[in-house]
């Protein structure tokens, strides 16, 4: 009698969790809305998210996402872009841990950039709990408008005046200085207000390019891409759908 009753409570338990399981939603899909501000530079983001939700628990989740990302900033600098002459090696994700090469590095000082980024993106999460999620997300690949704006150019403490600095259109993610264009990243945590609304906090890391269109930097090599690389923190609001 006695293995018989710690069978059933056994069986049972175990039907139960699997119920839970069961129970939980294969998919996560959100609309989120997010602002973030820095050093003399702001960015608003719009996006849409389909993530599947992973694991014997679901707890994990992965997925796609489309995002329209806005950068305004005034007077900021932008510094030579391509990873060939930026850092000490051009391999892709050793590059990001490559030494920077400073000495080659001229600078671009854009008097009001303003870019607007559509982007494919890339979801990963974990549910913490009932009530917090947490993750990571990248932007892939898209283009980007923005304003073209005066800039002054200064290479070897000369400067020049650049009155046409355009935004780079192609943006695609080839890991570190070797990323194109302007690209989103954030670390966010969610807190679940209730089943369809949450709030986030969120940790920003943002390229964002400019091209020159008279003058460019001649050595070690002619470039006309510019990168800011921002750091931003922010808030945002999602709707579970």
């Amino acid at each position: 009698m006695k293995w018989t009753s710690v069978i059933l409570v056994a069986f049972i338990s175990t039907s139960v969790s699997a119920q839970e399981v069961k129970e939980l939603p294969r998919t996560n899909r959100f609309a989120d809305f997010t602002a973030t501000i820095g050093a003399s530079q702001q960015t608003l983001a719009a996006s849409y998210v389909y993530n599947w939700r992973v694991g014997t628990k679901r707890k994990f989740e992965l997925g796609l996402g489309i995002r329209n990302t806005a950068y305004f900033g005034v007077k900021k600098d932008f510094w030579t872009a391509p990873a060939d002459v930026a850092r000490g090696s051009s391999v892709p994700f050793i590059v990001v841990v490559s030494e920077q090469k400073t000495e080659n590095w001229d600078t671009l000082t854009v008097q009001r950039p303003f870019t607007n980024s559509l982007n494919l993106s890339a979801n990963f999460g974990y549910h913490i709990s009932g009530k917090f999620y947490a993750g990571f997300n990248i932007d892939l690949i898209g283009f980007t408008i923005g304003r073209t704006s005066s800039a002054v150019f200064t290479s070897n403490g000369t400067t020049r005046t650049e009155p046409e600095a355009k935004p780079v259109p192609f943006n695609l993610l080839l890991t570190g200085d070797l990323d194109l264009g302007s690209l989103n990243s954030e670390f966010f945590l969610y807190y679940h207000l209730n089943k369809s609304w949450s709030v986030k906090g969120v940790y920003q890391f943002m390229f964002v390019e400019y091209k020159t269109t008279n003058v460019k930097q001649t050595v070690p090599k002619d470039v006309d891409r510019f990168r800011n690389k921002a750091n931003n923190g922010g808030i945002g609001v999602a709707y579970h759908f």
